[in-house]
Formats: structure tokens, sequence, C-alpha cells
């Protein structure tokens, strides 16, 4: 290659790369023009922002230091950044919290990376935020207190199916692989009425490799981790809608009852606003959304729970001696009812502390529906807006000590409002929070009565992807209570 035409090409990338870098700073330059200030902060290198470092903490298990540096150098109150290439402003503390909430549909929606738009799309018919909507309106009939207190007995006989099945036997457990599988056993059984272990084992092979594109490159090329979700979410949704079909018959023949599960209900209910059924496609998207979400994050939590119990051995026996006073005032063949979960009052301090530390769900982001301001700068229509809860539940101002585990932080009153977030909050605070708790402290209270147990790899990392994981999806050694 001549000389010139080498000097030619170099030129031209270093040309390139000018104009790039010139259009990046004159884009967000020009947000700021006649207009009230942008938060403080760093919008990071063009196009990949600050995403790296974003990552990079959660890799090394300190997710919340991309936050609290930021907070600490910048404004405790909300600073910018660019994460997954787009300029954000991270409301931060309960006030953060607080106004990220209250304003949810009027100045911002909920946003999600392109990677989960294309795993879990829309319909046609309506747009993203308005598919939430609907399926809220849906959810409150199997998650008001009546239905609740007809899952305890539900989840206590999966719970001691899943116990035999899998811990009773064995010396070592991995406790998140185990917790998948419990959490989505109970989703099934609730959503479609499934109910059989080995048919629920295997539905739940397509969800692995689901999640593991969910935070991936958007790029839909074959053999990409986002390829291969994208074709798990159509094999899991093909499989439910045969679970329509089949249901549709049944409750034509008056086999099945409407209120018998989530699915029939979507089947035979109108929506209240356009009075419209839902169509096949539909159904499976909010069961797949549904199942995905059900799962997850209760998973986790019972994971960390689990993971605590074994390193404080006196937070484990109070946990133990209240579940035994429950399990001594029933008889041998007697399953747990409502009124006993009301009575583990200290074990669910424990299992929110746990939240606190290692919420499933660090934050969320939503995108500005116009231009606004907050706390005296301005942020532009398009830019997003990010909730972190380790803004507060890491953050001394709100919680001394934050590093220690106190349960003791939940008695009274408890943490002040918009402190505490592991669940969100407004019109997007999780619906399932309550069927949660239950699950938590039903599977809490049958394990705790018969095992005791330690870690297998006491220094075990933390790692988050984007939710918290132990590195080594928590082995334990588990050892039956003496007779």
């Amino acid at each position: 290659m001549e000389l010139s035409t080498l000097n030619t090409i170099i030129l031209t990338i270093l040309g390139s790369c000018s104009i790039a870098i010139l259009f990046y700073h004159l884009y967000y330059s020009s947000s700021n023009n006649n207009k009230s200030r942008l938060p403080p902060g760093n919008l990071g290198l063009p196009f990949v922002g600050e995403t790296l470092h974003f990552m990079r903490a959660g890799q090394k298990g300190q997710p919340e230091k991309f936050i609290l540096d930021r907070m600490t150098k910048h404004s405790p109150i909300i600073f910018k950044t660019s994460i997954l290439g787009e300029p954000t402003a991270v409301t931060c503390g309960a006030a953060g919290h607080k106004f990220t909430f209250g304003h949810e549909d009027k100045l911002f929606v909920s946003w999600w990376p392109k990677s989960v738009d294309l795993i879990f799309p829309t319909t046609n018919r309506t747009s993203s935020n308005e598919e939430t909507k609907r399926l809220r309106r849906l959810l409150p009939q199997f998650l008001k207190p009546e239905a609740l207190k007809r899952y305890v007995g539900v989840m206590d006989k999966i719970v001691n199916r899943h116990i035999g099945l899998h811990w009773e036997g064995n010396d070592v457990v991995y406790v998140y692989s185990l917790a998948k599988n419990l959490s989505f056993w109970v989703a099934c059984r609730v959503f479609l009425s499934m109910d059989d272990p080995v048919e629920v084992a295997e539905f739940e092979k397509p969800f692995e490799t689901l999640a593991d594109g969910i935070v991936s490159l958007p790029v839909n090329l074959p053999g990409t981790r986002l390829n291969r979700a994208i074709k798990a979410a159509k094999q899991v949704r093909e499989e439910i809608r045969r679970m329509i079909e089949s249901r549709r018959r049944d409750l034509a023949k008056g086999i099945v009852s409407q209120n018998q599960d989530i699915m029939s209900h979507m089947l035979v209910t109108k929506d209240e606003e356009d009075g419209q059924f839902m169509s096949d496609d539909e159904i499976s998207d909010k069961l797949l959304a549904l199942l995905f979400g059900g799962h997850q994050t209760t998973s986790v939590a019972i994971t960390f729970v689990i993971k605590f119990l074994a390193e404080l051995p006196r937070v484990f026996h109070a946990v133990y001696q209240e579940q035994m006073e429950i399990a001594r005032s029933k008889r041998s063949d007697e399953g747990l009812k409502w009124e006993d979960i009301q009575k583990m009052k200290y074990t669910w301090n424990v299992a929110c502390e746990a939240l606190r530390l290692a919420p499933p769900v660090q934050g969320a982001f939503r995108v500005a529906l116009q231009d606004f301001s907050y706390a005296g700068f301005h942020i532009p229509k398009g830019w997003k807006i990010y909730w972190n809860a380790y803004s507060t539940h890491k953050n001394p101002d709100y919680f001394q000590n934050p590093e220690e585990f106190d349960p003791t932080r939940f008695e009274g009153e408890g943490p002040k409002p918009y402190t505490y977030v592991p669940f969100g909050g407004g019109p997007r605070m999780c619906p399932g929070m309550e069927f949660a708790r239950l699950e938590i402290l039903v599977f809490m209270h049958n394990i705790v009565t018969r095992f005791h147990w330690k870690k297998l790899f006491p220094n075990e990392m933390t790692t988050f992807h984007p939710i918290p994981l132990p590195l080594k999806v928590l082995p334990i050694c588990i050892y039956l209570h003496p007779s």
C-alpha cells in the first residue's frame, strides 16, 4: 500500500472520530442551551458513557460504589451519567425516590434496554406501558388478602414436596438453583395450575437461556446470547399457547373453574377500560412476563436469606426459636395457616434486612416524556431517569452502620418512608410483594425447622448480572436437627 494512501485512510479515520465526538458534545451541550443547568456529573466516553464502570462495580460485588461515589463527588440529590448509551439523570436519596415514584406516567414512563424489548415484545395493539397497566388491573383479584390466605396451604405443600425431593438425603445443596426451582414451581401452580414437578422442571429449562440474554448486547445474530434468549422466549410462548387452547376447551366443558388461576381469569375477563378480551398472543406474553418476574426475584431473596443465616448463628437461632414455637403449637400433620404467617415477625425482619443489603432489583429506568426540572436542575425530554435502591439502602444518612446485618432496623415503625425500596414504589411498586412475602416465610419455616447449615465456600463472592448472585450459586452443607 502506498504511503499516501495509508495516510489518507488514517486521516479519514481520525476525521470520522473527531466528527463523532464533536456531534456527541454538540448534542449534549444543546440540551443545556438557554435552559437551566443540567445535573452535575460526567457523561463519560462517546456512545459508551460510564456503562463499563457501572457494570464493573456490579461484577466486583459492589454495585453501590458506582452510585455512592458519584453522590459524594457530584451531588447527593441528583447526578448525570450515561448508561447503555443513554444520557441518564440518577435521582438519589429518599427525596429522589419520592419524586420518581410520585411522577410515574406524568413526567416519565418505564424504559427498558433494547434487549428486553426484543425478548418481551409488546403486541401491535398496545404500548408496553399500556400493557403493564392492563396487567396490573387483572392481578389484584389474585393478590388480595382472601386469595393470599388460600395460597398459604398451596405453598406449604409445594415447599414440603420440594424439600423431600431436593434437600432431604443430600449432604450438599446448591441454594440458588433450588430456590429458582421452588419459586418457579409455585408460580406455575398459581398462574397455570401446573403442579407436576417433572413438568415444571422441563418447562423451566428455556427460562435459563432467557434470563442469560436479558442483559446482553442488543445484537440479534445467530449464536448470540440475545438471539438464544429470543428463541427461548418464543418456545415458552408456544407452550403457553398450547396450554391456553387446552384450557379454553376445558372451560367450555365446565371441567375447570373460571377463577382457578390467572390463566383462566385472563381468558374470561374483559378489560374494564376497553371492554375487549385479550388475544391468545397477549395472554401468552403476559404469562411469560409473570412467570419470569414471579420467580427470579423471590429466588434471589431466598438465596440471600439462607446466606446470611449461615453467616450469623445468633440470627439463625432467633429465627429457629420463633419458628419452633409456631411448629410446637400445631399437630404434626397440620400445615401452615395464614395466622401462623402473622406470627413470623422476627423472621420477616430478617428477610427485610437481607433485601436491604441485596435487593433483587437494584433500580429501574424511566424515560422523560417532557422537559422538567428537579432540585433546580434541568432534565431534557428523552433523557433516562434512574433510581437505585443503594442510594438509600447503604447510605449511613438513612441506615446507621449500613453494612451491618441488623434485623432490629425493622422493629416498631421501621425505616423512614422512601428509604427502604426493594419492591420499588408508586404505581410501579411490585404488585406481588405480599405474594413474595408469603413464599419466603413459608419456605423459611419449613427449612429452618428441619436443618441447620454452613457455607461450603465461606468467602464466596457476590456478583451482579444485574441481579445479585453468589458466584458459585451458594453451595451449603446441610444437617438435620437432632430429634
